[in-house]
């Protein structure tokens, strides 16, 4: 049984409003394409997880992989995202899940999901690990359809 938060709900609170100023500093960082700034909001071993399944490992490799994506395939591009869900499983950890997606107009629907591990740390809160995973809403409705136990 996971113990229950031996935190104040205003601390609580504190917490999870630090925890979300992080991803809003990854989409400010994103949005205007700096690379640097957005690697600088992960710890120094975080696995970093594309939707094509590519992995890079802290800020010197996710700040190498996206100085070349914003000159390239995602200039210009605007991060979008809604947060589904804000945890705490342990003091000084987090996970965040979220819908986005990152385009040049406002998507129509957000096309995949993450996961954020957040860890605090002496200089904040940083990513400790990033997953995004494209949705695959066809393959998803069938396999509820056949299999009704799997509706979220």
């Amino acid at each position: 049984m996971i113990a229950p938060s031996p935190h104040t709900r205003a601390e609580d609170d504190a917490a999870r409003r630090e925890v979300l100023a992080v991803i809003d500093r990854l989409a400010a960082a994103w949005n205007r394409g700096d690379a640097a700034a957005y690697a600088a909001e992960f710890t120094a071993d975080a696995p970093y997880i594309t939707f094509m399944g590519t992995t890079y490992h802290g800020p010197a490799g996710i700040e190498r992989s996206h100085a070349a994506l914003f000159r390239r395939f995602l200039k210009g591009t605007r991060m979008h995202a809604r947060v589904l869900s804000t945890s705490f499983p342990t003091d000084g950890v987090a996970v965040v899940v979220t819908e986005g997606d990152v385009t040049k107009r406002p998507p129509r629907r957000l096309a995949k999901v993450q996961a954020y591990t957040l860890v605090r740390t002496d200089a904040g809160w940083r990513v400790a690990a990033f997953q995004n995973t494209e949705r695959k809403r066809l393959m998803e409705k069938v396999g509820i359809a056949l299999t009704p136990e799997m509706r979220p």
